[in-house]
């Protein structure tokens, strides 16, 4: 067990490495993640959310009681920068329909599981990020069909009441599952074993889902060129830059301003490509586009967490990493 914890540390720690070693290695040898699809890419997608799920316990649900407006400024911030943002781009840079999907699916999608880490690496407001995870995850299967429609439903054909049955079971009950176990086994030793390990599970299928859709669609990445790439480092700048405005024009200290602003920028983008395999599995280019973010969101926002602490170290400053309820 303490070598699982071990190899869990390593590849949270390393994790846009290992992403980005495990598209490159698919690309050549794709039958790798080849089985990545249908059934098994739900069930990936399940463990993912079923990691971000034992973390939650019943202080974590406490602390969104009491700080309901730096929650719902989070949540609003989530679903109104990144999808109009997404849609402004791909009109900007006239995208191909199916690149314009991937984009606003990338979008729309609640924030990623890696950003809890790394606003926990940046010395941002821990609980206000995992928070803001749980809101965004939570009203997921709500937003995210109801903004994809409303974005791109006239050119794209698209089925929003089973996206949204979809999203019941690979986000609502995978984290109400694990959340259940980390309420009720929280002081168990054995819990905190597995616990322990998750983070690296959760990695690891992060990886598998970049590697399935690498196995699929990998022979027409090069055929987007570097304007897909541009348009999701854009978006993803972006997101950080106005999630961090949003929190000083509101008031907020450094912390939650970093927070806010990783929370914004880094999107579950690994939901994004089990959605676009699930319902646009015709459409090669939206996979494409969420893949490539799955590895760029990862490698940006660990970027980022470390400009933080360079900028504090540079400032001779120490922000003080918050793990509870003192700034509510």
């Amino acid at each position: 067990m303490r070598a699982l914890k071990q190899l869990s540390h390593y590849l949270t720690k390393f994790t846009a490495l290992f992403i980005i070693l495990t598209a490159c290695v698919t690309f050549y040898a794709p039958d790798l993640f080849a089985w990545v699809k249908g059934d098994a890419q739900v069930l990936v997608l399940g463990l993912i959310m079923l990691s971000m799920g034992m973390t939650l316990g019943a202080n974590d649900y406490k602390i969104l009681a009491r700080r309901p407006f730096d929650i719902f400024v989070g949540a609003v911030a989530q679903y109104t920068i990144m999808p109009f943002v997404a849609i402004a781009i791909a009109n900007m840079f006239n995208l191909s329909p199916g690149l314009t999907l991937g984009l606003v699916l990338v979008g729309c999608c609640p924030g990623g599981v890696s950003s809890n880490i790394m606003s926990f690496l940046c010395k941002g407001d821990v609980a206000f990020s995992v928070g803001m995870t749980t809101v965004s995850t939570i009203i997921a299967p709500v937003m995210t069909p109801l903004l994809i429609n409303y974005l791109v439903g006239e050119s794209i054909d698209m089925d929003g009441w089973a996206m949204f049955k979809f999203m019941l079971w690979v986000t609502i009950l995978p984290v109400g599952v694990g959340s259940a176990f980390n309420i009720f086994f929280h002081k168990r030793k054995w819990f905190h074993d597995v616990q322990a390990t998750m983070p690296g599970v959760a990695v690891i299928s992060f990886a598998c889902i970049v590697g399935g859709v690498v196995a699929v669609h990998g022979a027409k990445f090069l055929e987007s060129g570097l304007i897909i790439f541009a348009c999701i480092a854009c978006h993803n700048g972006i997101g950080y830059a106005l999630g961090y405005f949003v929190g000083e024009l509101i008031g907020m200290t450094t912390a939650k301003k970093r927070t806010l602003s990783i929370e914004v920028g880094v999107q579950n983008a690994g939901l994004a490509t089990g959605l676009s395999s699930k319902f646009f599995p015709t459409s090669a280019e939206s996979a494409i586009a969420c893949a490539v973010s799955c590895v760029w969101h990862s490698i940006s926002g660990t970027i980022l967490a470390n400009l933080f602490l360079w900028w504090d170290k540079k400032q001779g400053k120490s922000v003080s990493t918050v793990h509870s309820v003192a700034e509510s």
